[in-house]
Order: C-alpha cells, then sequence, then structure tokens
C-alpha cells in the first residue's frame, strides 16, 4: 500500500490495521459523495415521504415540522425548513421545551401547528416511539415520521415512517444520523418533482449547500464516520467552509474559530452551543441559528448561545463533582451499571454528566434529574453494549414510564420508587461492564521517536481526517522522553503546555494537555524531577499566524 499509493509506511499501517485495503483506499483519502450516496429508495417508507413531501409542494400546502431538542434535531428541522421553503411552502416549526415538554411529539404542540393551517406534520429526530400521540392526529393531518432512534418493539405510530432502525428496513443505513435521513429524503422529494417537470421553469433547491447541516449533526450524534457518513461528513465541511450560512459563520467569530471548520470544530465548538439552548434555555434558539439570513439576529443569537453555553458549564461542573463521587462508590460495590439521580440536578446537563462518568469509570451511565417523585435523565454507554435495547426492554418490563435511544446513548424517566429496581434491572442486563477494567483501554496506533514526529507526519495523517466515532485520530506514543518544561495557560489556567525532549537532550517537540486539573497524569509532566516518560497522544499539523506548527495533544503519561 505504501508503495502503490505513494504514502508513508506508518500511514499505510494504520490504515491497514482498520480495515482500508487497496481496494478501499481510495474513496477513503478522497471520499466521493457521488461515489458513496445510495439510492434513497433503499429507505424502507422514503418513497411514500417524498411522494407525500412531492404532493404537498404541488398544492402548495403548509408543512408544520416537530423537531428534537438538540443538535440533530436542530440540524433536521433546519433542512427540512429551509428546503421546503425554497419551493415557497408556508413552513411552521417547534423545538420543545425539554423541561415543560420533554422529549419528543406531544398532542398540544403538534394540534397548535395543525390550527395553524398544517395539514402534514413532520417529525424530525423523534417520533419512532410516539405512537400514543401520533395516532389520535391522523384524522387532522398526514404524518411523517424522519428518525434514526430504536423502535420500541415493532409497533410503529400510524403514519409514513423512515427511520433506518426500524425492524422492517433491510437499508444497511442503520448508523446516519436523523439529518441524514432528512437529507435523503428531500433527494427522494427533489427526484420526484424533477420527473414531474415541476422545475421546467424554474432552479431545484440546493441540497448540497445543506450538507453543513449534515455534517454538523453527524458528528454531535457521535455517528460513525465511515463509509456513506465519511462522505457526508468529508463534503459537509467543504460546504460549511465557504461561510454561506450565517448563523455558523457568526457563531465562529463569537467563539473565536478562525480556521476551516474540522470534526472538532463541529463536536467542541458549534455542538455544545446550539444545543445549550435545548438544554437550559429557550429551545428554539439553535434552529433560529441556523435559519437566520439577518446578520444583526444572527449575532445577538450566537452570542446569546455563546453566553447560556457558559452557564451550562457552571451548572455541569457542580453535578459532575457529586456525580463522580457517587460513581466511584458504586464502582466499589462492584455494579455493572452506575445511576445517580439528585433533587438539585438540571435535567439538560444531565447527558453530558452521564457522558463524562462513563468516560472516567468505563461503565455504562444513567444520571437523571428528580422532581415531583420522577427522575428524568440520559445514559452513555460503553462500545459493545447496546443500552437503546436495554433501556427499552426496562420500558417494556414496566420499570420505565418512557424511554428509548440507540446503541450508545438513550434517554428514560422512572418513578423514584422503582429507582433501586431499575438500577437491579440495568446491573443484571449490562453485567458485562463487570468485566471490563476501571479505565477503557488506551488503543496505540503506533510508536514513533521524537525525531519521527514530524510536521510532515502530522500532515500525512491529517489525510485520514474527518476523525470522530468509528474513525479516531491515530494515536501516537513517544516512548522515553522528558518534560523539560511546564507551565499552565488558558483563561482559567486548566491547560498544560509543556515542551518535550529526547532522552539525548536533542529534539524538541510542544505538548498540550487540556483540562489538565482532571488528568492525574499531569503530575507527571509537572514533576521538577524530569522522569523518563512515554507520553501517548494525537500528533496535530496547525496553522498559526500563517504559519504550520506542531503540536501533541496528550492523553496519557506513563513511567518509562
Amino acid at each position: 500500500m505504501s508503495q502503490r499509493a505513494g504514502i508513508s509506511d506508518m500511514l499505510a499501517r494504520i490504515l491497514c490495521a482498520r480495515g482500508v485495503d487497496l481496494g478501499t483506499l481510495g474513496l477513503f483519502l478522497d471520499p466521493r459523495l457521488r461515489a458513496a450516496l445510495p439510492d434513497p429508495s433503499c429507505l424502507k417508507g422514503l418513497d411514500q415521504a417524498a411522494e407525500r413531501l412531492a404532493r404537498a409542494v404541488r398544492a402548495g400546502e403548509t408543512v408544520g415540522i416537530f423537531g428534537d431538542y438538540d443538535v440533530d434535531g436542530a440540524c433536521s428541522t433546519a433542512l427540512l425548513t429551509e428546503t421546503l421553503r425554497a419551493l415557497n411552502l408556508r413552513v411552521l416549526t417547534h423545538i420543545p421545551d425539554r423541561l415543560a415538554e420533554g422529549y419528543g411529539p406531544n398532542a398540544p404542540a403538534l394540534t397548535r401547528m395543525v390550527e395553524a393551517g398544517a395539514s402534514l406534520l413532520i417529525c424530525a429526530d423523534c417520533g419512532t416511539a410516539a405512537r400514543d400521540v401520533l395516532d389520535p392526529l391522523r384524522a387532522q393531518a398526514d404524518i411523517v415520521v424522519l428518525d434514526h432512534h430504536k423502535p420500541d418493539g415493532g409497533l410503529l405510530p400510524n403514519a409514513i415512517v423512515v427511520n433506518p432502525n426500524r425492524l422492517d428496513c433491510d437499508s444497511g443505513l442503520s448508523a446516519i444520523c436523523a439529518t441524514a435521513v432528512a437529507f435523503l429524503t428531500m433527494v427522494g422529494m427533489v427526484r420526484d418533482l424533477r420527473r414531474e417537470g415541476w422545475f421546467a421553469e424554474g432552479t431545484a433547491p440546493d441540497l448540497m449547500a445543506s450538507l453543513d447541516l449534515v455534517a454538523l449533526a453527524t458528528i454531535c450524534d457521535v455517528m460513525p464516520l465511515t463509509g456513506l457518513n465519511r462522505a457526508l461528513v468529508s463534503q459537509g465541511l467543504r460546504v460549511m467552509a465557504r461561510g454561506a450560512r450565517l448563523g455558523l459563520s457568526t457563531l465562529a467569530s463569537v467563539v473565536g474559530v478562525q480556521d476551516a471548520p474540522t470534526a472538532m470544530t463541529c463536536g467542541f465548538a458549534f455542538g455544545p452551543r446550539i444545543n445549550a439552548g435545548g438544554r437550559i434555555a429557550q429551545a428554539d434558539l439553535g434552529l433560529r441559528l441556523l435559519l437566520s439570513e439577518d446578520a444583526v439576529e444572527a449575532r445577538a443569537l450566537a452570542e446569546r448561545l455563546d453566553e447560556v453555553n457558559r452557564t451550562r458549564q457552571g451548572v455541569e461542573s457542580d453535578i459532575l463533582r457529586a456525580a463522580l463521587d457517587a460513581a466511584e462508590a458504586q464502582c466499589a460495590e462492584g455494579r455493572a451499571a452506575l445511576f445517580l439521580h439528585g433533587p438539585s440536578w438540571h435535567p439538560g446537563v444531565v447527558g453530558i454528566v452521564a457522558g463524562r462518568v462513563r468516560e472516567r469509570c468505563n461503565r455504562p451511565a444513567f444520571v437523571g434529574a428528580l422532581q415531583d417523585g420522577i427522575i428524568k435523565g440520559s445514559a452513555r454507554s460503553v462500545p459493545g453494549l447496546d443500552l437503546g435495547a436495554a433501556v427499552i426492554a426496562a420500558r417494556q418490563s414496566g420499570l420505565l414510564l418512557t424511554g428509548g435511544g440507540h446503541a450508545m446513548a438513550a434517554g428514560f424517566s422512572l418513578r423514584v420508587e422503582d429507582a433501586e429496581a431499575f438500577h437491579t434491572f440495568m446491573d443484571t442486563r449490562l453485567a458485562a461492564a463487570n468485566t471490563l477494567p476501571p479505565q477503557a483501554d488506551l488503543v496505540l496506533d503506533g510508536i514513533v521517536s521524537l525525531r519521527g514526529a514530524d510536521l510532515g507526519l502530522a500532515q500525512e495523517l491529517g489525510r485520514m481526517a474527518p476523525f470522530g466515532a468509528g474513525n479516531e485520530e491515530p494515536l501516537l506514543a513517544l516512548a522515553h522522553v522528558r518534560s523539560v518544561h511546564a507551565q499552565r495557560i488558558g483563561r482559567d489556567s486548566n491547560t498544560l503546555r509543556v515542551s518535550l525532549q529526547d532522552e539525548n537532550g536533542g529534539m524538541r517537540l510542544r505538548g498540550l494537555a487540556f483540562r489538565a486539573a482532571d488528568k492525574r497524569f499531569a503530575a507527571l509532566l509537572e514533576d521538577p524531577s524530569r522522569p523518563l516518560l512515554h507520553v501517548a497522544g494525537w500528533l496535530r499539523a496547525e496553522q498559526w499566524q500563517g504559519r504550520d506548527t506542531l503540536s501533541l495533544i496528550i492523553v496519557d503519561v506513563a513511567i518509562a
């Protein structure tokens, strides 16, 4: 592979270890949407959804869209809204308030859209498990569900349901997010309209311009960046880099993102802020930002979301400390699943806290907020344990009031008196977690010397981007180095900048450790005796003030 493709031995070894061969190498290094995009009709129900939407376009109907309050919900709602509005339809949108309305479609919000004239309702990133809510509305409006969450058994709403995870869908696209489902549905609708000659005297919507939304949602919903998702994200990041979407370009300006957006930009800069409104403030702030075409409005929305995100971080920090203390106690008791809840915990941040607990303890984590005798929360899993299936099983057994999700994440609610029975149920269902080590294994892609960890290698490894679930950034170990200088930097002094030197006192490399206060290895890097270390991290080539720079983002450290 190295010889035939003209790539380094290191890159070839990493690609081979990840299952890339000569036949798939070209598409991996240069993911093309044209080659990866399937026929949308492969999704069960998509042809019916496309036909119903095309009929709405021809008749000039009013369409109501009910979207989830996370990034995927905001992006899918925005994609549908801008596409249908480009076809001159009147579109009503609703993003539910997490506290007042809870997760999923609710009858009052949907009824209000019907009363406002909507003859077609679309549920985006929700609705698969909402049979009780949706079926009574069929007499008032047609309903289309565009979702990717696991169904509750085989019972689907009496609606047009496009969901690659429905039991009778054999598309093989179970790993795409709801925004990707919405994109493929719009492709199908435009195809139907084109066949009918609808664009003979007009221009079809530019669906490629909406791929920035697909990329953002795919990354933030932690979908695997392989196959179709890799092509969607690669193309979507190129679209995002053009800066045509006013809301995202304004948000980039507010948070200080100057370089071309990457998966990391989406996951750590854009996503948390778009999510923040749905977590602890006005639920539709993110959607309004994504759809904004007014510079003054976009600036105000971006600044508001940045402010809300800072508030969210403070709330999260307080809850996280208490949750980690309780999690460590449960680990000591030998619990396979961690179930943590508190009466003063904000329900808008429990999902983030669950992710951090899972990361720290390497166990499935359920974190909830207790209010009026009901615990509502979110859960995050570890690879190999299907959380969505476990939560649905608990719901079917009568332990949960509501519950659903996918393999790695889920939501749930239950009565406080059922808390211990639920915890015991999850301990049994997820018992395999007890065989896991207390910390997830660190999987290295290779070992390099300090001399070998140069700018050229970093740039070549960058060809594997976009990085994320299913295509993690290559993790390299530098053997036998010393930290000869360490300095705390940043607004909160929580970033550790070090200078790494080889054992012969020659080559040096800058290293950065983020959230240093949470890292037990920080003490090794700051040890004035300068012990010999093995350091693992991501080697990155970046641009700073017009010149290429090289850094190692440190993930772990061990005494050599």
